[in-house]
Order: structure tokens, then C-alpha cells, then sequence
């Protein structure tokens, strides 16, 4: 089974667990990225039901639980070859948030801008794709729409406005 890092309040390293004997008070990292196709729409990522956290909602299009053997930019960089087949994107780094309702942990956020579009779906983890426009994004986060994935809310409405 995979070990992930647990981290402190400040997001340093303090241990490592296998992925199913977290409990609550453990912290751990994520990696998250904003993709904007050449229209500034952003790409998202409905989760499969299977999935055990955030099951059937909107997310982003690639997203991750940062592994113990790993820094968050391995983790965004593996993750977008793994869940969209994309490699040797220009990425950047944004903000990090602090994540504690209903999980806990910090959300390392990233940024890439694309044109191509051959995706190549994981589909253990993503049940489809689609381009939102920022005007549809913000909507559905004035709306408190329960169809996105909370923490991504949390980034719209605190840095995307």
C-alpha cells in the first residue's frame, strides 16, 4: 500500500502513513491544477462515483494525494500524465490552501495553460471532462452548488475574483 506524507500546521514533513490508517487529525498534502485552455476556460474533472472521497462531483480535471516519497510539483506532474495523459506542460506554482472541512489537508494549487486537447482519461478516477467558463464557475459558486467539490469553491471565490 502507498505511504503519504503527514505534515504539521506549518505543512512541514513529520511522518508518513499507508493511505488507509489516516485519521482525523492527520494533515496531508494535495496537488491541484488549474487548466486554462486559450478561451480562459478551465478544465474540470467529475470524480467516479468509486471514488472514496468526494464521490460524483466536480473537481479539478487533475488532483492528487501528495505520496511520501514526493514534493507537490512530482505530485502535479504525475498526476497529469497519469489522469489526462499530458506531459511537459509549463507549469506554475499559485497558492497553497489550507483545507480542514470536511478533510484535512493542504492544497498545493498549480496553473497551466493549453491549447491541445488529446486527453487521455484515467478513468479509475475520472468519469469525464469539460471546459467550464469562468462566468459558469462562479455562478455555480455564488449558487453554493453542491455539484463542486468544496475546497475548489473555496479557491474560486478567494482567488479567482
Amino acid at each position: 500500500m502507498e505511504k503519504i506524507v503527514i505534515v504539521n500546521e506549518k505543512d512541514k514533513i513529520i511522518n508518513s502513513k499507508e493511505r488507509g490508517t489516516l485519521s482525523g487529525p492527520d494533515i496531508y498534502r494535495v496537488s491541484a491544477l488549474w487548466l486554462e485552455n486559450e478561451k480562459g476556460e478551465v478544465l474540470l474533472g467529475k470524480r467516479v462515483k468509486t471514488k472514496h472521497k468526494n464521490p460524483g462531483l466536480w473537481g479539478p480535471a487533475v488532483e492528487g494525494t501528495v505520496d511520501s516519497n514526493e514534493t507537490y510539483e512530482e505530485n502535479i506532474k504525475r498526476e497529469t500524465k497519469e489522469e489526462l495523459g499530458l506531459e511537459n506542460l509549463e507549469i506554475k506554482k499559485l497558492k497553497k490552501q489550507r483545507v480542514t472541512d470536511p478533510y484535512n489537508h493542504f492544497t498545493q494549487w498549480f496553473f497551466a495553460k493549453m491549447d491541445d486537447e488529446n486527453f487521455k482519461i484515467q478513468k479509475e478516477e475520472v468519469e469525464r471532462i469539460k471546459w467550464f467558463s469562468k462566468e459558469e464557475l462562479n455562478s455555480l459558486v455564488k449558487e453554493d452548488s453542491p455539484e463542486l467539490i468544496k475546497s475548489l469553491k473555496d479557491f474560486i471565490k478567494n482567488d479567482f475574483n
